[in-house]
């Protein structure tokens, strides 16, 4: 079964955001070099469990729908687009590949919610197991 693996947080400002995060909770915070700014957050060690924290990060705010978007590791993002929206929901972002993470699709739900699909690839060294 598909698991969250990640949650985007869309900021006006990320590095307020980020400086924000890091103080109040003690995140770290780690700049990602690339064609668009991004910033993965760290809650911390993954212990010894079968759930381990769930990554996220920070980018700007480009869209009026962006907010907090929770991802969700799928083996196919096409197949779940299909599925998607045979239920009704909506495509917001079609299939875009991430270099050296996967591809990512976002969407709304019935209810308006924003979501996103991550097909991590292989060598994607945030990739959990998506449960699929």
């Amino acid at each position: 079964m598909p698991n969250f693996v990640h949650i985007d947080i869309a900021a006006d400002d990320p590095e307020r955001a980020t400086r924000f995060y890091a103080r109040v909770f003690g995140w770290t915070i780690s700049k990602l070099e690339g064609p668009v700014p991004y910033w993965l957050v760290s809650t911390g060690a993954a212990p010894a469990t079968p759930n381990p924290p769930i990554g996220a990060g920070v980018a700007r705010r480009e869209a009026p729908w962006q907010g907090v978007t929770p991802t969700i590791g799928v083996d196919s993002v096409d197949a779940y687009e299909k599925k998607i929206v045979a239920e009704g929901g909506t495509v917001v972002v079609p299939r875009t590949e991430i270099p050296g993470i996967g591809h990512l699709l976002t969407f709304k739900d019935t209810e308006g919610n924003v979501f996103a699909i991550l097909e991590p690839v292989a060598a994607n060294p945030f990739a959990g197991d998506t449960g699929s």
